[in-house]
């Protein structure tokens, strides 16, 4: 029956046929008077299987009632698809927390939840940015204790990672954007243009050291010589990462996640940086001039 229907109401052409040199398709479909309404549609005749012609009336009757204009589907199940858009102080996960026990409380039975965009690639590597953070933070550690062959200097410089992670998580809680995969991308970009500042003075103080200054000011001259490069450089990538801040468009909100944590991070971490690289220095750094002292 639906065949039939479907050949009589569908408008699908079948073949094309030539008049005068030109191609025209055969679409077969009843006549306009005969399908304005659906009632019309019980007085087509269909072909029995035994051949015989009966009214469409005869084992069929019109029902109306409300369906879905489509049905969506997500990994081969029905699916309803909820989007939104997080108000400010409120984090990724705190949303996802939310909808979970939302739909658990009024849900029916039988309902699952998942996730989809942002959202599932949020759920997948969150749980895995400690562990990636651990091992950016491991692999810099031990390539910069390779390089000064000491302990201690990286040490001095890597304690620049957590001022510039802070002031990066303060806007972050401030509601500028959340945590998520931009953000965490951000964070671990961060750390590592954050320690090329105390590279810059640790680097500079040692080589001053063993030219023959003493500690205090082998770092006080190194960090008014190095001032001017790590400013410029912060600068540099400051306004570099300027363009995704105000992105716009398609993506723009990655974007902007991306760039507001290396801008706030990298510009706060910088502040701190030049006083607290210092200290630390004086605090635990090696004393290359006592140790070139007692090799003569």
């Amino acid at each position: 029956m639906g065949s039939a229907l479907s050949a009589a109401l569908g408008g699908g052409y079948v073949n094309y046929f030539s008049v005068a040199g030109r191609s025209y398709r055969v679409i077969p479909q009843a006549k306009q008077v005969d399908r304005l309404n659906p009632d019309q549609i019980l007085d087509y005749y269909i072909r029995t299987p035994s051949g015989q012609m009966i009214q469409a009336r005869t084992i069929a009757t019109i029902r109306q009632k409300v369906v879905p204009q489509s049905i969506n589907h997500f990994q081969q199940l029905n699916s309803a698809t909820i989007s939104g858009v997080s108000t400010p102080f409120i984090s990724q996960a705190d949303l996802l927390e939310f909808m979970r026990q939302t739909l658990k409380k009024v849900a029916p039975n039988g309902y699952s939840m998942d996730y989809a965009g942002p959202s599932r690639q949020f759920m997948a590597e969150s749980g895995g940015f400690l562990v990636t953070m651990f091992f950016a933070i491991l692999i810099v550690f031990l390539v910069l204790a390779a390089q000064f062959e000491s302990f201690r200097d990286p040490i001095v410089i890597l304690v620049s990672v957590p001022l510039a992670l802070f002031g990066a998580l303060i806007f972050i809680n401030l509601g500028f954007t959340t945590l998520n995969v931009y953000t965490q991308v951000g964070l671990v970009t961060l750390m590592g243009l954050i320690s090329k500042h105390g590279i810059l003075i640790v680097e500079f103080a040692n080589e001053l050291q063993e030219a023959g200054r003493n500690k205090l000011d082998a770092i006080v001259e190194a960090s008014s010589v190095r001032l001017r490069p790590i400013l410029m450089t912060t600068a540099a990538m400051v306004l570099g990462v300027v363009p995704l801040v105000i992105a716009s468009g398609a993506g723009a909100a990655g974007r902007q996640s991306m760039g507001i944590v290396i801008f706030t991070g990298l510009s706060i971490g910088t502040l701190f940086t030049l006083f607290v690289v210092p200290a630390m220095y004086l605090f635990i750094g090696a004393d290359h001039h006592q140790k070139k002292f007692k090799q003569q």
